[in-house]
């Protein structure tokens, strides 16, 4: 059974960065895409970044330019590189892959 476990949340001032980490075990990560999520306070759950098994990349509008998601196969590890961090990218953080979630990691932007 695949577990995802996200880390590298925390807080940040704005203009700041922070690099996730999420560590999935079981077999065939190389062979899946794999997704971060965020959920703002009191909003719904939304597509951050995505990454294929061919390591094509797809970005939300509000992130393009400021976030870069990359995969390590050898490691079974996805990461999303968050610079020129902005409140509005306060959420929780989580890692996806098919059905999968992890417990997400709290990300909060605020001077």
């Amino acid at each position: 059974q695949v577990q995802l476990v996200e880390s590298g949340g925390g807080l940040v001032q704005p203009g700041g960065s922070l690099r996730l980490s999420c560590a999935a075990s079981g077999s065939f990560f190389s062979l899946r895409s794999m997704a971060w999520y965020r959920q703002p306070p009191e909003k719904e759950r939304e597509l951050v970044a995505l990454i294929t098994k061919g390591d094509g990349t797809n970005y939300a509008d509000s992130v393009k330019g400021r976030f870069t998601i990359s995969r390590d196969n050898t490691k079974n590890t996805v990461y999303l590189q968050m610079n020129n961090l902005k409140p509005e990218d306060t959420a929780v953080y989580y890692c996806n892959l098919g059905v999968v979630w992890g417990r997400g990691t709290q990300v909060t932007v605020s001077s």
